[in-house]
């Protein structure tokens, strides 16, 4: 009557004991990882913030991992061609992106025919830092402050511009929170990129923008434009003197971007974890902190859940952004 049962559970034995050199053959690969060097791929042109960010992490890691990371530029819509080229490549954690906000929160609202989802294909690995941006004025605008700005484009509703680096970008959608958290009208000017956009500022066409603090840095210095107010929680800094929305009266107003590396969906567990340790010892480097500030980026590493938490989180209240400004690229 027993003769059954303790056959099955031999079976089951033999198959366990079968299986287990294969299943220790694919730990040990994955411990072993990386055996080769790693692709890093950047969504956008060299010499960009999004690349400057990828080669300080670059830099750093390489000691760590022992090997070589080579960045590959694959630039053009917004960052989607380049998340997408990782979003179908192996999952061997050999194939990583270094993402910007707007890859991450922003383009699933903004362009409806995305070719991936994210993050639902990818493997979210670590964010590495938070980006503040800083709104600034046009030298001639009547208003040394960001409360006296306010009071001065409610006063002229609809005469007031601000320039973008273009439609559905961040710094798009951050004066349109602007606007509805101050209750202004002020009217939106899209450019093909930041930096006509800010030539255009300093010139006079438009009266304000908004963007990552690198940019502005040297001409708020130079004194070509005026800086009102940094949208993070605390000072920059790269911008010392310049007051945080909160401190200028905008209660609660925190707008600041954010970077962060992702693996295709489906890269194993332990290579993950790996690179995210990884990358919390980069971000702890003193060196690297004060190479990141240097930047206008702070250094805020999370783990891959809170990271992968952050990003659906995000999603949401830019999404919202995307929606109430109307912009929508095919």
């Amino acid at each position: 009557m027993t003769t059954k049962p303790v056959a099955r559970c031999v079976l089951r034995v033999v198959a366990s004991l079968a299986l287990t050199p294969l299943a220790f053959a694919a730990g040990a690969a994955h411990a072993a990882w990386p055996e080769k060097p790693i692709r890093l791929v950047v969504g956008f042109p060299p010499g960009g913030p999004v690349d400057t960010h990828a080669r300080i992490l670059s830099e750093k890691l390489q000691p760590i991992l022992g090997q070589s990371i080579v960045l590959d530029y694959k630039a053009g819509a917004a960052g989607n061609i380049g998340s997408d080229n990782v979003a179908k490549s192996a999952p061997d954690g050999y194939t990583l992106l270094i993402a910007n906000t707007g890859q991450m929160a922003i383009n699933n609202s903004l362009y409806p025919k995305l070719p991936y989802g994210m993050p639902k294909d990818f493997a979210p690995v670590a964010r590495t830092a938070l980006i503040p941006l800083v709104m600034v004025v046009n030298n001639n605008v009547p208003a040394k402050n960001l409360k006296e700005f306010i009071a001065y484009a409610k006063a002229n509703p609809g005469k007031l511009n601000f320039a973008s680096g273009g439609n559905g970008g961040i710094s798009h959608l951050m004066p349109e929170m602007f606007k509805q958290a101050s209750g202004t009208f002020i009217v939106h000017i899209p450019y093909k990129g930041s930096a006509p956009a800010l030539t255009d500022v300093m010139g006079g066409q438009a009266q304000m923008m908004a963007d990552s603090i690198p940019l502005f840095t040297q001409y708020i210095k130079g004194g070509k434009v005026r800086a009102l107010a940094v949208t993070s929680g605390k000072r920059s800094p790269a911008l010392p003197d310049v007051p945080t929305m909160e401190e200028s009266g905008l209660k609660g107003f925190e707008v600041v971007g954010f970077y962060g590396v992702l693996a295709p969906a489906g890269t194993p567990k332990d290579v993950v974890d790996k690179l995210s340790g990884a990358l919390r010892t980069v971000l702890a480097d003193p060196d690297t902190k004060a190479k990141l500030e240097a930047q206008g980026a702070e250094p805020a590493w999370q783990s891959p859940d809170a990271f992968a938490a952050t990003i659906v989180n995000e999603q949401k209240r830019w999404g919202q952004a995307v929606k109430a400004s109307g912009a929508k690229i095919d």
